[in-house]
């Protein structure tokens, strides 16, 4: 399994992240460290959180996550061996918010603590913030990255237009540039991001560390009818895709699996993976066996007719 870099940042990562949105949420601490010791065990090192997860699980103020991470990290004393990303931007109360230089060195005290750690390896804005100037934000990174707390930044949910005046904003002033994007990307959410982000990071080297890889679940074929729906906690979310397209996608996904002795989650990944723009796709488990089809859908090389059938399945 040859590790990625992300950007130019110098960073090596396993080409598959562990979502954290889970920790605190659908799973509890104890969990969460069984499926954080099967993943780094199994060689990935990659682990994708925010200041904001959980915080619309009832009884969650945010922060859960991080703090999840943060005990697993120092009970395993394995912090040199781990890639921590973590956001901030996202809304914790009315005054934490934003990207703001003030808010930025507040927030990343906040994380630092929570996570345990005098470092964060990837610091992305989680979403774009329009009231504050691009280049305060970028200013605040650099001081960030002077002292040592960040080692690169990130941008999650730009759009291509906000992305390309970020980095002329950082190239024209001298400041740390976004290395990664974030964005949504999977076999049914393709055109958001292939139409003029993907052109964009190819161009400028950005690694690509998408999310809801899965479609919340969807491309495992866990959910094929309404009555599905009900299976878990983020099955309702899953209704959008049960349509003629998700439909097609998944009899793709079923047959190709089928071909390789393969499982339809694997094949999702798979594709992803194979994608030159993306650098390693975001995932969450629940479960070992759900691990185990993450870990091995690394493994899962598709040829060419079985991409072209995705494509079409999917386009």
């Amino acid at each position: 399994m040859a590790n990625r870099t992300l950007g130019n940042s110098g960073i090596e990562v396993a080409p598959l992240a562990f979502g954290g949105n889970v920790f605190g949420w659908t799973i509890d601490e104890a969990r969460s460290f069984e499926l954080l010791d099967g993943f780094t065990a199994a060689g990935f090192n990659l682990i994708d959180t925010a200041d904001v997860y959980s915080a619309w699980a009832p009884g969650n103020k945010g922060g859960e996550s991080e703090s999840i991470v943060g005990n697993w990290v120092k009970s395993r004393g394995n912090r040199d061996k781990v890639v921590i990303a973590t956001k901030v931007g996202m809304e914790l109360a009315p005054d934490k918010k934003g990207l703001s230089k003030e808010y930025i060195f507040r927030a990343v005290e906040d994380s630092l603590t929570r996570l345990q750690t005098d470092y964060i390896d990837l610091y992305q804005s989680h979403r774009d913030d329009a009231e504050t100037p691009l280049e305060e934000t970028l200013s605040a990174y650099a001081t960030l990255i002077q002292q040592g707390k960040v080692r690169a930044i990130g941008a999650s949910n730009y759009s291509a237009a906000r992305l390309a005046e970020a980095l002329e904003v950082s190239e024209k002033h001298g400041l740390p540039r976004y290395e990664t994007l974030q964005p949504e990307y999977n076999l049914y959410e393709r055109a958001g991001f292939e139409a003029e982000l993907e052109p964009l990071v190819l161009k400028h080297n950005i690694g690509v560390i998408n999310y809801f890889a899965l479609a919340s679940g969807f491309l495992t074929g866990k959910y094929r009818s309404e009555e599905d729906l009900t299976k878990s906690k983020r099955g309702q979310g899953n209704k959008k895709y049960l349509n003629d397209r998700g439909f097609a996608i998944l009899k793709a996904l079923d047959e190709i699996s089928a071909k390789h002795g393969s499982t339809p989650a694997r094949v999702a990944i798979a594709w992803l993976i194979a994608r030159p723009s993306v650098t390693a796709p975001i995932a969450s488990a629940t479960s070992l066996d759900q691990l185990t089809d993450l870990i091995e859908s690394t493994k899962l090389v598709l040829d060419t007719a079985d991409i072209v059938r995705l494509d079409a399945a999917s386009g």
